[in-house]
């Protein structure tokens, strides 16, 4: 399929992310994602794990090619593209059970990551997982020269962009109501890192 928008580094990460995250999702549920882009992530997801429902994001001058890309795959568990900016309340879908996001907090100034995790923090159902996959500094650190190089080149982009502090990032979770579930070291210098929605009934 030729891919409106195409991601190459989409089409590189979006096996190994399903194996990590597929085992860690619901049975059943809506997966909500935020900044869907052409959307090959949700497709690759959808057709591998049939029994969630999937509803792609993003912001409404990218929807015509995300819209384009689904609508000629046909698969009957993605819901349409809905636009979505994490500032702008109310967001257009009233809960999740999921919600998914893959290399945006880096694109995003800091007030829009922040809005982002507070809408998340509302929108998920109690036990529902935040799911954030891409580069992050630890106690200020790289986890490699080349993420050090790249957020050099994210801030000379865009003064307002560049990779986040997990442990400022975590802590704003924290006032949200989202818990840390676990930090996945992944290829390429990338982290899939899982917050989830207080604690699940019945555990201790």
């Amino acid at each position: 399929m030729n891919w409106l928008n195409y991601s190459e580094a989409c089409a590189r990460n979006q096996g190994v992310i399903l194996a990590r995250l597929g085992p860690l999702l619901p049975t059943a549920g809506t997966v909500l994602e935020v900044g869907s882009g052409s959307g090959q992530h949700v497709a690759h997801f959808a057709a591998a794990l049939p029994h969630l429902r999937w509803q792609p994001t993003d912001l409404a001058e990218n929807l015509p090619a995300l819209g384009a890309n689904l609508q000629r795959l046909g698969n009957d568990n993605i819901n349409p593209p809905l636009a979505l900016d994490v500032t702008t309340t109310p967001w257009p879908v009233t809960s999740a059970d999921v919600i998914y996001s893959a290399n945006t907090l880096h694109i995003m100034g800091w007030p829009e990551v922040i809005a982002f995790m507070q809408g998340a923090g509302k929108l998920l159902v109690p036990g529902g997982l935040l799911c954030i996959y891409g580069p992050f500094r630890y106690q200020g650190h790289y986890t490699s020269p080349s993420n050090a190089e790249f957020d050099r080149w994210l801030r000379l982009r865009n003064p307002r962009s560049g990779i986040r502090d997990f442990e400022a990032l975590n802590q704003h979770t924290l006032e949200f109501g989202l818990e840390l579930k676990c930090d996945i070291a992944m290829p390429a210098n990338n982290q899939l890192i899982i917050w989830r929605k207080g604690k699940v009934k019945g555990e201790r």
